[in-house]
């Protein structure tokens, strides 16, 4: 009796289970069946008007790349011959870009690649430095000090180019290889203008590491800079990456004080070198202009590529525990 009681719960609970997959099944293909037979005006209301929207904007913003690069591959030296893109492809205008002596593009990337690459790790380095101080220590004059980064930010580093321009004027009679025409004078122009927001923003992510973190090391006999360098720097690499992408892109675009620093044609970067292409009325050449653009656009995309892997949240969750 008891056997067979057994025996009709254990074929019915399977039997239940596939009433159950099978009605979850039906479920959903009764909405994909009302899904399929919604009028496109309550789908275009819902969701359709943010597609359109969305392939609005990605025209807008890469219409005007293609348009560079359709000039770049066109060597009649005028954009109106370009209107039709990719109308004429052949490589004129790199071919003239390195073969023009007045105009040795090949050593302004080395240039910039030299200043952004020393100016971006000696951003990231002292930025860093400064955000800890401010982070983990207390000192006399921190608040005023953080208030002080916060105003200077506000006015940007173009305001000062008199200043600047005077500055190393004066510099160049004592120290040349701080003066004008000089690389790392503009290094040092940039430092000092970069120091104040990279610091700041740096500061408000070490503040989500863990104090907990400093004590236990501290505990061991670690001195604060080997918790800076062996522990804090690990665990704020993604600031480090954005920090560092950031100012080598404002550096291999900055023009105006570079211009005003870099007197000489051979340690020119590529933003002043590029604009004596157009710079001339009658003799402007907005192919090889291009060219140097587009060439000038690939070490600012590998080094996205590069850093992307950074540049995600979330690497000190669980870094206290276990």
């Amino acid at each position: 009796m008891n056997g067979s009681a057994a025996s009709t719960v254990s074929t019915a609970a399977p039997a239940g289970a596939g009433d159950t997959t099978t009605g979850s099944t039906t479920d959903v293909e009764q909405l994909k069946a009302l899904q399929r037979r919604r009028p496109f005006g309550v789908w275009f209301r819902d969701k359709g008007w943010r597609h359109l929207v969305g392939i609005a904007v990605t025209i807008f913003a890469i219409f005007p790349l293609l348009y560079v690069l359709s000039a770049a591959f066109n060597s009649t030296g005028t954009l109106v011959g370009s209107n039709a893109l990719f109308s004429r492809i052949d490589f004129g205008n790199f071919s003239e870009l390195f073969n023009n002596p007045a105009r040795p593009y090949a050593r302004w990337f080395v240039n910039t690649m030299v200043v952004g690459v020393v100016t971006s790790a000696a951003t990231v380095f002292l930025g860093a430095m400064a955000a800890y101080a401010f982070s983990r220590m207390r000192f006399k004059g921190r608040r005023i000090g953080l208030l002080s980064l916060l105003l200077l930010q506000m006015f940007p580093q173009l305001l000062a180019v008199v200043a600047i321009f005077l500055l190393l004027s004066g510099i160049s009679e004592v120290i040349p290889a701080l003066g004008l025409g000089s690389q790392l004078g503009l290094i040092m122009v940039y430092l000092g203008g970069a120091l104040g927001v990279n610091t700041y923003l740096m500061y408000g992510f070490f503040n989500t590491v863990p104090q907990s973190l400093d004590e236990a090391a501290k505990i061991d006999g670690a001195s604060h800079s080997q918790i800076f360098f062996g522990i804090i720097m690990r665990l704020v690499t993604p600031i480090l990456a954005v920090v560092g992408l950031l100012s080598f892109i404002g550096i291999s675009g900055e023009f105006v004080i570079a211009s005003v620093v870099l007197t000489d044609p051979d340690s020119q970067t590529l933003a002043v070198g590029l604009y004596s292409f157009v710079a001339q009325q009658r003799s402007e050449n907005w192919g090889v202009f291009a060219a140097g653009a587009v060439l000038a656009a690939v070490p600012v995309m590998a080094l996205f590529l590069f850093l992307q892997r950074y540049i995600v949240s979330g690497l000190t969750q669980g870094s206290v525990k276990g």
